[in-house]
C-alpha cells in the first residue's frame, strides 16, 4: 500500500516496541498480502468506553495504529457499548460493575473526542458493536458458544485464580472474551491490537475467525508503560499517569519527575525519537558523559511536542528551568483568595491557608507538607505547622517544588 517505505521498512516500523506479534511472522505475510492486492488491511482496537481520559499508556497502542494509517491502512475502533454491558473482567479478581447505557455513551463521545488528538480521524472508522451483538438473537448466541469451550475460558489466568479460590464467576463474564472476538469476526479484522493484558480475549478472536471461515487475525500486543511512580502500569485510579490532554507544563513537569531508569521505555514507546539517538544519549548520560537531566529534558520536549506542538514545549521547557533550574518564580501564578473571616489579628495558621489554596486536602496532610520543609511564605521557609503567618496582599506561597500560589485578600464579609 505505501511505494514510499518497503515491506521490511514498514515491518521494521511496525515492530518497533511491540511486545508480541501472533504468529511471528503473520505481520510481513498481511503486509505483503496488502501490497500486492492493493487492499488496505483493517486494523481493529477495540474499546470499553469506561475510563474516557486518555494518557501516555494507553496512547502507546493509538501511537502505533497511527503508524498503520500513515502507511495506508484502515483503522477500526470498536466502541463496546454492548460488551460494557458485561464489564471486561480481565486481570480482575471480581465482577466489575455494570455501567448505564448514558454513561456508556458519554464516555463513547469522549472517546471519539480525544482519540483524534493521535489517530487521524477522517481515516478513523468507529463503530459500536452493539451494531452486530445487539442483533444476535438467543439462538444465535448459543451457536458462538458452541465454538468456545468452559475449558478454554478457565485458562485465564483470572478466572482460574477465581475459580481455585471459589470466588462468584457469573456466566455473562465467561461470555465477554465470546463477544469480543465476534467483533473481529463481524468486521473482518486483519490485525487486532491490544496490551498483554487483553491476550486471551484478542487470540479468541483469531480462534473464532477461523472456526467461521475467515483467515485468523494477526494479533499485535504492546507493552504496558510503568507510570510514573516507576512500579505499576500508568493508570488514571492509581494517580500515576501523564493525560494527553493535560496542559503542556503539566505534562512536562511529570516527565521530568521519572525516574533515570525509566527514560529508556518512555523513548521507545511514547516518542518518535530515532532509536539509535536515543540510546547514544541514554549511554552518554550512563558514563557521566552527559547530565542525565539534559537527556530528560530531550525525553520531555519530545512528549510534549506531540500533543502540544513544538513552540509550546519549547516555551514550557523554558519556563520548567526557570522556576526548577534558577529558582525564579514561574511568569503567571494564580490567585489564593483569603476572606477576611480567614484571619485573625492579619494573621492565618498556615495549614489553614495550604488547604485554602488547595494544595492539600486534608489538614493531615498540610501538616506533613510544613513539617517536610516544602512550604515558604515570600521566600521564608516555615517548618512549624502550628504557625500564624502575616498575610499580605500578593505574598507568594510556595508548596512542594510545584505549587505555586499569590494571595489575595477578599472583602468578603
Amino acid at each position: 500500500m505505501n511505494d514510499s517505505l518497503s515491506i521490511d521498512e514498514q515491518v521494521a516500523r511496525l515492530r518497533r516496541g511491540t511486545q508480541a506479534i501472533v504468529p511471528q511472522d503473520g505481520l510481513r505475510a498481511k503486509l505483503e498480502k496488502s501490497a500486492k492486492t492493493g487492499k488496505p488491511l483493517k486494523i481493529k482496537l477495540g474499546l470499553d468506553p469506561t475510563a474516557p481520559d486518555i494518557h501516555l499508556g494507553f496512547a502507546v497502542v493509538l501511537r502505533k495504529l497511527r503508524q498503520f494509517q500513515d502507511m495506508g491502512h484502515e483503522v477500526i475502533i470498536i466502541i463496546g457499548d454492548y460488551t460494557a454491558l458485561i464489564g471486561d473482567p480481565s486481570g480482575r479478581s471480581a465482577t466489575r460493575p455494570m455501567l448505564s447505557k448514558d454513561e456508556i455513551a458519554r464516555n463513547g463521545r469522549t472517546y471519539v473526542e480525544q482519540l483524534a488528538r493521535i489517530l487521524d480521524r477522517e481515516k478513523t472508522i468507529v463503530r459500536f458493536n452493539s451494531e452486530w451483538l445487539g442483533a444476535l438473537d438467543f439462538a444465535q448466541v448459543v451457536g458462538l458458544a458452541a465454538h468456545m469451550t468452559v475449558a478454554q475460558v478457565l485458562q485465564r489466568e483470572d478466572f482460574a485464580n477465581r475459580y481455585t479460590q471459589r470466588q462468584p464467576i457469573s456466566l455473562h463474564e465467561l461470555l465477554y472474551p465470546l463477544a469480543q472476538a465476534y467483533d473481529s469476526v463481524a468486521i473482518h479484522a486483519d490485525i487486532e491490537m491490544g496490551g498483554q493484558d487483553q491476550t486471551f480475549n484478542i487470540l479468541a478472536g483469531r480462534d473464532l475467525q477461523e472456526k467461521m471461515g475467515q483467515e485468523p487475525q494477526v494479533a499485535l500486543f504492546m507493552p504496558l508503560l510503568v507510570g510514573l511512580d516507576g512500579e505499576k502500569k500508568m493508570s488514571k485510579s492509581l494517580g500515576n499517569y501523564i493525560g494527553i490532554s493535560e496542559s503542556p507544563l503539566t505534562m512536562y513537569s511529570k516527565v521530568m519527575s521519572l525516574g533515570d531508569a525509566q527514560m529508556g521505555v518512555y523513548f521507545l514507546l511514547a516518542t518518535d525519537v530515532p532509536e539509535p539517538e536515543f540510546e547514544a544519549l541514554l549511554a552518554e548520560a550512563a558514563s557521566g558523559k552527559t547530565n542525565p537531566m539534559t537527556v530528560k529534558h530531550r525525553l520531555a520536549h519530545a512528549i510534549t511536542a506531540l500533543y502540544h506542538g513544538d513552540t509550546e514545549a519549547t516555551a514550557v521547557q523554558e519556563e520548567w528551568k526557570r522556576v526548577h533550574s534558577e529558582r525564579q518564580l514561574p511568569t503567571d501564578i494564580p490567585e489564593i483568595a483569603i476572606p477576611p473571616d480567614a484571619l485573625a489579628d492579619g494573621k492565618i495558621w498556615i495549614v489553614r491557608l495550604i488547604t485554602l489554596a488547595n494544595f492539600a486536602k486534608t489538614n493531615g496532610e498540610a501538616r506533613r507538607l510544613v513539617e517536610q520543609g516544602g512550604v515558604s511564605l515570600d521566600d521564608e521557609k516555615i517548618t512549624d505547622p502550628q504557625a500564624q503567618v502575616a498575610v499580605t496582599d500578593g505574598a507568594v506561597l510556595k508548596v512542594g517544588k510545584k505549587n505555586f500560589g499569590k494571595l489575595a485578600l477578599t472583602t468578603r464579609p
